[in-house]
Protein backbone atom coordinates (compact mmCIF):
# COMPACT_ATOMS: atom_id res chain seq x y z
CA UNK A 1 0.00 0.00 0.00
CA UNK A 2 0.96 3.23 -0.51
CA UNK A 3 2.93 5.04 2.67
CA UNK A 4 2.27 8.70 1.83
CA UNK A 5 -0.06 10.23 -0.03
CA UNK A 6 -0.16 13.89 -1.29
CA UNK A 7 -3.80 15.50 -1.71
CA UNK A 8 -3.75 17.85 -4.60
CA UNK A 9 -6.89 19.74 -3.93
CA UNK A 10 -8.71 21.83 -1.24
CA UNK A 11 -11.80 22.02 0.98
CA UNK A 12 -14.44 19.17 1.94
CA UNK A 13 -12.65 16.73 -0.71
CA UNK A 14 -9.40 17.18 0.63
CA UNK A 15 -10.17 16.79 3.83
CA UNK A 16 -12.52 13.13 2.85
CA UNK A 17 -9.55 11.77 1.43
CA UNK A 18 -7.17 12.43 4.60
CA UNK A 19 -9.17 11.00 6.21
CA UNK A 20 -9.42 7.79 4.45
CA UNK A 21 -5.63 8.26 4.13
CA UNK A 22 -5.25 8.30 8.15
CA UNK A 23 -7.62 5.61 8.58
CA UNK A 24 -5.22 3.38 6.70
CA UNK A 25 -1.87 4.55 8.00
CA UNK A 26 -0.67 6.50 4.98
CA UNK A 27 0.80 9.80 6.20
CA UNK A 28 -1.49 12.50 4.64
CA UNK A 29 0.19 16.03 3.43
CA UNK A 30 -1.68 18.46 2.16
CA UNK A 31 -1.19 21.75 0.23
CA UNK A 32 -3.15 25.48 0.24
CA UNK A 33 -3.96 28.62 -1.05
CA UNK A 34 -3.18 32.11 1.02
CA UNK A 35 -6.89 31.96 1.15
CA UNK A 36 -7.22 28.56 3.21
CA UNK A 37 -5.01 28.61 5.84
CA UNK A 38 -7.10 27.95 8.28
CA UNK A 39 -9.42 25.71 6.89
CA UNK A 40 -10.04 21.97 8.68
CA UNK A 41 -8.11 19.97 5.95
CA UNK A 42 -4.96 22.13 6.73
CA UNK A 43 -5.33 21.19 10.20
CA UNK A 44 -6.20 17.66 10.12
CA UNK A 45 -3.24 16.48 7.78
CA UNK A 46 0.18 15.27 8.71
CA UNK A 47 1.79 17.89 7.05
CA UNK A 48 0.41 20.81 5.02
CA UNK A 49 2.64 23.28 2.20
CA UNK A 50 1.90 26.83 1.28
CA UNK A 51 1.79 26.68 -2.68
CA UNK A 52 0.69 30.34 -3.44
CA UNK A 53 -1.73 32.75 -3.35
CA UNK A 54 -5.79 32.79 -3.73
CA UNK A 55 -5.79 32.65 -7.24
CA UNK A 56 -6.13 28.95 -8.44
CA UNK A 57 -4.57 29.24 -11.34
CA UNK A 58 -1.16 29.99 -8.84
CA UNK A 59 -1.72 27.28 -6.36
CA UNK A 60 -3.96 24.92 -7.01
CA UNK A 61 -4.01 24.54 -10.70
CA UNK A 62 0.18 25.21 -10.21
CA UNK A 63 1.69 21.72 -11.10
CA UNK A 64 5.33 23.27 -10.15
CA UNK A 65 4.38 23.83 -6.56
CA UNK A 66 2.15 20.65 -6.38
CA UNK A 67 5.41 18.49 -7.37
CA UNK A 68 7.96 20.87 -5.38
CA UNK A 69 5.94 20.21 -2.48
CA UNK A 70 5.77 16.38 -3.18
CA UNK A 71 9.12 16.48 -3.37
CA UNK A 72 9.94 18.01 -0.14
CA UNK A 73 7.66 16.47 2.13
CA UNK A 74 8.52 12.93 0.49
CA UNK A 75 5.26 12.04 -0.76
CA UNK A 76 4.79 8.74 -2.87
CA UNK A 77 1.43 9.46 -4.15
CA UNK A 78 -0.72 12.32 -5.65
CA UNK A 79 -4.41 12.51 -5.49
CA UNK A 80 -6.31 14.95 -7.56
CA UNK A 81 -9.31 14.69 -6.35
CA UNK A 82 -11.82 16.26 -8.21
CA UNK A 83 -11.66 19.49 -10.17
CA UNK A 84 -8.39 21.37 -10.52
CA UNK A 85 -5.90 19.09 -12.20
CA UNK A 86 -7.95 15.57 -11.57
CA UNK A 87 -8.82 15.35 -15.34
CA UNK A 88 -5.53 16.82 -17.03
CA UNK A 89 -3.86 14.28 -18.99
CA UNK A 90 -0.11 16.29 -18.63
CA UNK A 91 -0.49 16.54 -15.26
CA UNK A 92 -1.30 12.89 -14.73
CA UNK A 93 1.90 12.35 -17.50
CA UNK A 94 4.18 14.26 -15.08
CA UNK A 95 3.30 12.89 -12.18
CA UNK A 96 4.66 9.37 -13.20
CA UNK A 97 7.37 10.78 -15.03
CA UNK A 98 8.82 12.17 -11.70
CA UNK A 99 8.59 9.12 -10.14
CA UNK A 100 5.35 9.33 -8.03
CA UNK A 101 2.06 7.37 -8.02
CA UNK A 102 -0.69 8.87 -9.82
CA UNK A 103 -4.22 7.90 -8.17
CA UNK A 104 -6.20 8.24 -10.97
CA UNK A 105 -6.91 6.88 -14.24
CA UNK A 106 -4.01 6.52 -16.81
CA UNK A 107 -3.33 9.72 -18.71
CA UNK A 108 -4.74 8.07 -22.13
CA UNK A 109 -7.75 7.40 -20.82
CA UNK A 110 -8.19 11.20 -19.59
CA UNK A 111 -7.07 12.11 -22.75
CA UNK A 112 -9.69 10.10 -24.74
CA UNK A 113 -12.59 10.81 -22.80
CA UNK A 114 -11.33 14.73 -22.35
CA UNK A 115 -13.07 15.09 -25.84
CA UNK A 116 -16.77 14.89 -25.85
CA UNK A 117 -16.63 14.15 -29.76
CA UNK A 118 -13.90 11.99 -29.08
CA UNK A 119 -15.46 10.31 -26.50
CA UNK A 120 -18.62 10.06 -28.32
CA UNK A 121 -16.94 8.10 -30.97
CA UNK A 122 -14.82 5.84 -29.09
CA UNK A 123 -18.11 4.97 -26.73
CA UNK A 124 -20.36 4.28 -30.16
CA UNK A 125 -17.67 2.12 -31.39
CA UNK A 126 -17.72 0.05 -28.42
CA UNK A 127 -21.58 -0.55 -28.39
CA UNK A 128 -22.42 2.32 -26.16
CA UNK A 129 -25.82 3.87 -27.06
CA UNK A 130 -24.86 7.83 -28.00
CA UNK A 131 -27.58 10.61 -28.62
CA UNK A 132 -27.98 11.75 -32.22
CA UNK A 133 -25.18 13.99 -33.19
CA UNK A 134 -22.17 15.30 -35.00
CA UNK A 135 -19.00 12.73 -35.12
CA UNK A 136 -16.40 15.76 -35.52
CA UNK A 137 -16.74 18.94 -34.84
CA UNK A 138 -18.67 21.79 -36.44
CA UNK A 139 -16.21 23.82 -38.20
CA UNK A 140 -18.13 26.87 -38.51
CA UNK A 141 -21.61 28.35 -38.21
CA UNK A 142 -23.09 27.22 -41.26
CA UNK A 143 -21.50 23.62 -40.32
CA UNK A 144 -23.62 23.95 -37.02
CA UNK A 145 -27.18 25.18 -38.66
CA UNK A 146 -27.08 21.88 -41.34
CA UNK A 147 -25.68 19.62 -38.61
CA UNK A 148 -29.06 20.85 -36.57
CA UNK A 149 -31.23 20.48 -39.67
CA UNK A 150 -30.12 16.84 -39.96
CA UNK A 151 -30.33 15.65 -36.14
CA UNK A 152 -33.84 18.14 -35.72
CA UNK A 153 -34.18 20.80 -33.24
CA UNK A 154 -33.84 21.55 -30.10
CA UNK A 155 -30.17 20.77 -30.15
CA UNK A 156 -27.57 21.02 -27.55
CA UNK A 157 -24.65 23.25 -28.55
CA UNK A 158 -21.44 21.56 -26.12
CA UNK A 159 -18.02 22.59 -25.97
CA UNK A 160 -16.20 19.42 -26.37
CA UNK A 161 -13.52 20.05 -24.19
CA UNK A 162 -16.09 21.14 -21.98
CA UNK A 163 -17.11 19.48 -18.50
CA UNK A 164 -19.07 19.99 -15.46
CA UNK A 165 -22.20 21.54 -17.17
CA UNK A 166 -19.99 24.19 -18.34
CA UNK A 167 -20.23 25.52 -21.81
CA UNK A 168 -23.36 24.30 -23.13
CA UNK A 169 -26.29 25.97 -24.77
CA UNK A 170 -30.04 24.73 -26.09
CA UNK A 171 -31.45 25.74 -29.28
CA UNK A 172 -35.05 25.45 -30.73
CA UNK A 173 -34.36 26.88 -33.85
CA UNK A 174 -31.80 28.53 -36.23
CA UNK A 175 -32.11 31.81 -34.97
CA UNK A 176 -31.42 30.72 -31.00
CA UNK A 177 -28.47 28.63 -32.91
CA UNK A 178 -26.64 30.92 -34.07
CA UNK A 179 -26.73 32.93 -31.05
CA UNK A 180 -25.74 29.89 -28.74
CA UNK A 181 -23.31 28.59 -30.80
CA UNK A 182 -21.14 32.12 -31.30
CA UNK A 183 -21.61 32.04 -27.33
CA UNK A 184 -20.58 28.16 -26.63
CA UNK A 185 -17.26 28.83 -28.99
CA UNK A 186 -16.10 31.61 -27.55
CA UNK A 187 -17.03 30.00 -24.02
CA UNK A 188 -14.72 27.54 -24.80
CA UNK A 189 -11.76 29.50 -25.59
CA UNK A 190 -11.81 31.31 -22.69
CA UNK A 191 -12.06 28.57 -20.39
CA UNK A 192 -10.35 25.33 -22.07
CA UNK A 193 -8.43 26.69 -24.68
CA UNK A 194 -10.02 24.86 -27.19
CA UNK A 195 -13.22 26.30 -29.01
CA UNK A 196 -14.32 22.80 -30.64
CA UNK A 197 -18.49 22.52 -30.52
CA UNK A 198 -20.42 19.48 -31.03
CA UNK A 199 -24.14 19.31 -31.69
CA UNK A 200 -26.38 16.56 -30.36
CA UNK A 201 -30.42 16.19 -29.71
CA UNK A 202 -31.43 17.83 -27.03
CA UNK A 203 -34.16 15.69 -24.81
CA UNK A 204 -36.50 18.45 -23.15
CA UNK A 205 -37.72 16.19 -20.58
CA UNK A 206 -34.89 14.01 -19.31
CA UNK A 207 -33.16 12.47 -16.42
CA UNK A 208 -29.62 11.89 -15.76
CA UNK A 209 -27.88 8.73 -14.92
CA UNK A 210 -24.72 8.00 -14.25
CA UNK A 211 -22.75 4.79 -13.25
CA UNK A 212 -20.18 4.64 -10.63
CA UNK A 213 -16.65 2.38 -12.72
CA UNK A 214 -13.92 0.99 -10.94
CA UNK A 215 -10.87 -0.25 -12.69
CA UNK A 216 -9.43 -2.56 -10.93
CA UNK A 217 -5.61 -3.19 -10.51
CA UNK A 218 -6.02 -6.57 -12.68
CA UNK A 219 -7.72 -5.23 -15.23
CA UNK A 220 -10.92 -5.77 -14.80
CA UNK A 221 -13.65 -3.24 -14.69
CA UNK A 222 -16.54 -3.29 -12.48
CA UNK A 223 -19.63 -1.13 -12.02
CA UNK A 224 -21.00 -0.02 -8.75
CA UNK A 225 -24.79 0.14 -9.56
CA UNK A 226 -26.27 4.01 -10.75
CA UNK A 227 -26.95 7.65 -9.46
CA UNK A 228 -29.68 9.69 -10.31
CA UNK A 229 -28.44 13.19 -10.56
CA UNK A 230 -31.15 15.32 -12.24
CA UNK A 231 -31.84 18.03 -9.60
CA UNK A 232 -29.86 20.80 -11.15
CA UNK A 233 -29.34 24.01 -11.68
CA UNK A 234 -27.37 25.72 -14.50
CA UNK A 235 -26.86 22.14 -15.51
CA UNK A 236 -25.23 21.87 -12.34
CA UNK A 237 -25.95 18.99 -9.49
CA UNK A 238 -27.85 20.04 -6.53
CA UNK A 239 -29.12 16.03 -5.62
CA UNK A 240 -27.59 12.73 -6.06
CA UNK A 241 -29.50 9.68 -4.90
CA UNK A 242 -28.96 6.10 -5.56
CA UNK A 243 -30.33 3.61 -6.93
CA UNK A 244 -31.93 5.44 -9.37
CA UNK A 245 -36.37 5.92 -8.60
CA UNK A 246 -36.16 6.05 -12.31
CA UNK A 247 -34.93 2.32 -13.12
CA UNK A 248 -36.26 -1.07 -13.19
CA UNK A 249 -33.62 -4.12 -12.56
CA UNK A 250 -33.84 -4.84 -16.02
CA UNK A 251 -32.67 -1.39 -17.43
CA UNK A 252 -30.07 -1.47 -14.77
CA UNK A 253 -28.55 -4.24 -16.03
CA UNK A 254 -28.57 -2.56 -19.45
CA UNK A 255 -27.07 0.79 -17.64
CA UNK A 256 -24.04 -1.31 -16.21
CA UNK A 257 -22.99 -3.56 -18.76
CA UNK A 258 -22.95 -0.20 -21.33
CA UNK A 259 -20.26 1.24 -18.66
CA UNK A 260 -18.46 -1.33 -18.13
CA UNK A 261 -18.45 -1.55 -21.96
CA UNK A 262 -17.30 2.11 -21.64
CA UNK A 263 -14.42 1.80 -19.10
CA UNK A 264 -13.05 -1.44 -21.34
CA UNK A 265 -13.16 0.61 -24.30
CA UNK A 266 -10.33 2.45 -22.82
CA UNK A 267 -8.58 0.37 -20.49
CA UNK A 268 -9.63 2.36 -17.42
CA UNK A 269 -8.34 1.78 -13.92
CA UNK A 270 -8.99 3.07 -10.91
CA UNK A 271 -12.09 5.15 -10.35
CA UNK A 272 -14.64 7.16 -13.08
CA UNK A 273 -18.44 7.85 -14.16
CA UNK A 274 -19.79 6.86 -17.16
CA UNK A 275 -22.82 10.12 -17.07
CA UNK A 276 -26.19 9.23 -19.50
CA UNK A 277 -29.28 10.59 -20.48
CA UNK A 278 -32.22 8.65 -19.95
CA UNK A 279 -35.06 9.37 -21.68
CA UNK A 280 -38.32 8.01 -18.99
CA UNK A 281 -41.01 7.98 -21.99
CA UNK A 282 -39.17 5.19 -23.72
CA UNK A 283 -36.38 4.01 -21.26
CA UNK A 284 -33.34 4.64 -23.75
CA UNK A 285 -30.50 6.16 -22.54
CA UNK A 286 -27.53 7.79 -24.20
CA UNK A 287 -23.85 8.38 -23.33
CA UNK A 288 -23.29 12.14 -22.31
CA UNK A 289 -19.67 11.98 -20.88
CA UNK A 290 -17.25 9.57 -18.92
CA UNK A 291 -15.90 12.03 -15.75
CA UNK A 292 -12.15 10.42 -15.36
CA UNK A 293 -11.51 11.00 -11.50
CA UNK A 294 -13.75 10.80 -8.23
CA UNK A 295 -17.33 12.24 -8.68
CA UNK A 296 -18.77 14.89 -5.81
CA UNK A 297 -21.11 12.21 -4.92
CA UNK A 298 -19.21 9.06 -4.63
CA UNK A 299 -20.67 9.08 -0.93
CA UNK A 300 -24.06 8.24 -1.94
CA UNK A 301 -22.15 4.90 -3.86
CA UNK A 302 -20.45 3.86 -0.69
CA UNK A 303 -23.26 3.79 1.49
CA UNK A 304 -25.05 1.21 -0.96
CA UNK A 305 -22.29 -0.66 -1.52
CA UNK A 306 -20.41 -0.57 1.86
CA UNK A 307 -17.14 0.52 0.28
CA UNK A 308 -15.06 3.40 0.87
CA UNK A 309 -14.24 4.71 -3.02
CA UNK A 310 -11.00 6.58 -1.61
CA UNK A 311 -9.81 3.16 -0.51
CA UNK A 312 -10.33 1.35 -3.97
CA UNK A 313 -8.58 4.36 -5.68
CA UNK A 314 -5.76 4.10 -3.01
CA UNK A 315 -5.69 0.20 -3.54
CA UNK A 316 -6.16 0.41 -7.68
CA UNK A 317 -2.84 2.54 -7.37
CA UNK A 318 -1.06 0.55 -4.90
CA UNK A 319 -1.63 -2.67 -7.43
CA UNK A 320 -3.35 -4.13 -4.79
CA UNK A 321 -7.23 -5.83 -5.08
CA UNK A 322 -10.37 -4.62 -4.11
CA UNK A 323 -11.63 -5.33 -0.63
CA UNK A 324 -14.37 -6.53 -1.99
CA UNK A 325 -15.33 -9.48 -4.11
CA UNK A 326 -16.12 -7.99 -7.72
CA UNK A 327 -18.00 -11.24 -8.95
CA UNK A 328 -20.54 -10.41 -5.64
CA UNK A 329 -21.49 -7.17 -5.97
CA UNK A 330 -25.01 -6.14 -3.99
CA UNK A 331 -26.39 -2.92 -3.59
CA UNK A 332 -28.23 -2.40 0.19
CA UNK A 333 -30.77 0.44 1.00
CA UNK A 334 -30.95 3.79 -0.23
CA UNK A 335 -28.87 7.38 0.32
CA UNK A 336 -29.58 10.64 -1.30
CA UNK A 337 -26.42 13.57 -1.25
CA UNK A 338 -27.55 17.33 -1.29
CA UNK A 339 -24.58 19.58 -2.03
CA UNK A 340 -24.55 22.49 0.62
CA UNK A 341 -23.60 25.59 -1.14
CA UNK A 342 -22.52 28.95 -0.36
CA UNK A 343 -25.82 30.25 -2.75
CA UNK A 344 -28.73 32.16 -2.18
CA UNK A 345 -31.51 29.47 -2.23
CA UNK A 346 -33.69 31.22 -5.30
CA UNK A 347 -31.57 32.38 -7.24
CA UNK A 348 -28.24 30.31 -6.69
CA UNK A 349 -25.91 33.13 -7.00
CA UNK A 350 -22.57 33.32 -4.91
CA UNK A 351 -22.57 34.26 -1.37
CA UNK A 352 -19.35 34.29 -0.23
CA UNK A 353 -18.58 35.58 3.66
CA UNK A 354 -17.70 34.58 6.86
CA UNK A 355 -19.01 31.50 8.75
CA UNK A 356 -20.49 32.68 12.13
CA UNK A 357 -22.83 29.95 12.96
CA UNK A 358 -22.06 26.40 11.89
CA UNK A 359 -23.65 23.26 13.44
CA UNK A 360 -23.82 20.10 11.47
CA UNK A 361 -26.65 17.40 12.12
CA UNK A 362 -26.40 14.35 13.33
CA UNK A 363 -27.63 10.92 13.85
CA UNK A 364 -28.55 7.89 12.68
CA UNK A 365 -27.75 7.31 8.59
CA UNK A 366 -26.86 10.98 9.00
CA UNK A 367 -22.93 11.80 7.47
CA UNK A 368 -21.85 15.25 6.60
CA UNK A 369 -18.67 16.07 4.75
CA UNK A 370 -17.28 19.83 5.00
CA UNK A 371 -15.13 21.81 4.03
CA UNK A 372 -15.41 24.47 6.49
CA UNK A 373 -16.45 25.16 10.28
CA UNK A 374 -17.19 27.99 12.37
CA UNK A 375 -15.00 31.25 11.84
CA UNK A 376 -13.13 30.25 8.53
CA UNK A 377 -13.81 32.60 5.45
CA UNK A 378 -15.92 31.47 2.83
CA UNK A 379 -13.93 33.18 -0.47
CA UNK A 380 -14.94 33.95 -4.22
CA UNK A 381 -11.95 32.09 -5.38
CA UNK A 382 -13.02 28.90 -5.68
CA UNK A 383 -16.38 26.56 -6.28
CA UNK A 384 -19.36 27.48 -3.21
CA UNK A 385 -18.95 23.87 -2.25
CA UNK A 386 -19.57 24.58 1.90
CA UNK A 387 -20.22 20.49 2.45
CA UNK A 388 -21.91 17.28 1.43
CA UNK A 389 -25.49 15.91 3.82
CA UNK A 390 -25.79 12.26 2.83
CA UNK A 391 -28.65 10.51 4.71
CA UNK A 392 -29.07 6.71 4.31
CA UNK A 393 -31.30 3.95 5.30
CA UNK A 394 -33.09 1.10 4.71
CA UNK A 395 -35.79 2.23 2.10
CA UNK A 396 -35.88 5.70 0.09
CA UNK A 397 -39.30 6.64 2.17
CA UNK A 398 -37.12 6.39 5.25
CA UNK A 399 -34.10 8.59 3.66
CA UNK A 400 -36.33 11.28 2.96
CA UNK A 401 -37.93 11.72 6.46
CA UNK A 402 -33.96 11.62 7.73
CA UNK A 403 -33.26 14.26 5.20
CA UNK A 404 -35.92 16.38 6.43
CA UNK A 405 -35.20 16.25 9.77
CA UNK A 406 -31.41 16.09 9.27
CA UNK A 407 -31.79 19.82 6.82
CA UNK A 408 -33.97 21.46 9.57
CA UNK A 409 -30.96 20.73 12.87
CA UNK A 410 -28.32 22.14 9.95
CA UNK A 411 -27.36 25.78 10.92
CA UNK A 412 -25.48 28.00 8.93
CA UNK A 413 -25.06 32.12 9.75
CA UNK A 414 -22.67 34.28 7.59
CA UNK A 415 -22.61 33.06 4.31
CA UNK A 416 -25.55 32.62 2.21
CA UNK A 417 -26.30 29.42 1.53
CA UNK A 418 -29.47 27.07 0.10
CA UNK A 419 -29.76 25.24 3.38
CA UNK A 420 -34.12 26.65 2.55
CA UNK A 421 -33.80 25.16 -1.44
CA UNK A 422 -33.65 21.50 0.52
CA UNK A 423 -35.97 22.15 2.65
CA UNK A 424 -38.38 22.86 -0.01
CA UNK A 425 -37.68 20.34 -2.39
CA UNK A 426 -38.35 17.82 -0.01
CA UNK A 427 -41.84 18.49 0.47
CA UNK A 428 -41.77 18.94 -3.47
CA UNK A 429 -44.19 16.16 -4.51
CA UNK A 430 -42.75 15.54 -7.81
CA UNK A 431 -39.64 15.34 -6.44
CA UNK A 432 -40.73 12.51 -3.18
CA UNK A 433 -42.52 10.39 -5.97
CA UNK A 434 -39.26 10.01 -7.65
CA UNK A 435 -40.69 10.50 -10.99
CA UNK A 436 -38.71 14.31 -11.82
CA UNK A 437 -36.61 15.46 -14.46
CA UNK A 438 -33.40 17.89 -14.91
CA UNK A 439 -36.34 20.53 -15.16
CA UNK A 440 -37.75 20.05 -11.61
CA UNK A 441 -35.91 23.47 -10.16
CA UNK A 442 -36.73 25.79 -12.87
CA UNK A 443 -40.40 24.48 -12.12
CA UNK A 444 -39.97 25.08 -8.77
CA UNK A 445 -38.50 28.37 -9.46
Amino acid sequence: MIESLLVANRGEIARRIIRTARRLGIRAIAVYSEADADLPFVAEADEAVLIGPPNPALSYRNTEAILAAAKSTGAQAIHPGYGFLSENAEFARTVESSGLIWVGPGADAITAMGDKINARNLMAAAGVPVAPGTTDPAADLDAAVAAAAEIGYPVMVKAAAGGGGMGMGVAVDEAALRTEYDKVRAFAERMFGDGSVLIERYFPRVRHVEVQILGLADGRVVALGERECSVQRRNQKLVEESPSPAVSPELRERFLAAAVRAGEAVAYRNAGTVECLLDPSTNEFFFLEMNTRLQVEHPVTEYVYGIDLVEEQLRVASGLAPTFDPDALTPRGHAVEMRINAEDPKRFLPGPGVVKTWVEPTGEGVRVDSGYTEGNTVTPFYDSLLAKLIISGATRDEVLERAKAAVAAFQIEGPKNNVPFFTELLDNEEFRSGAYDTGIVSRMR
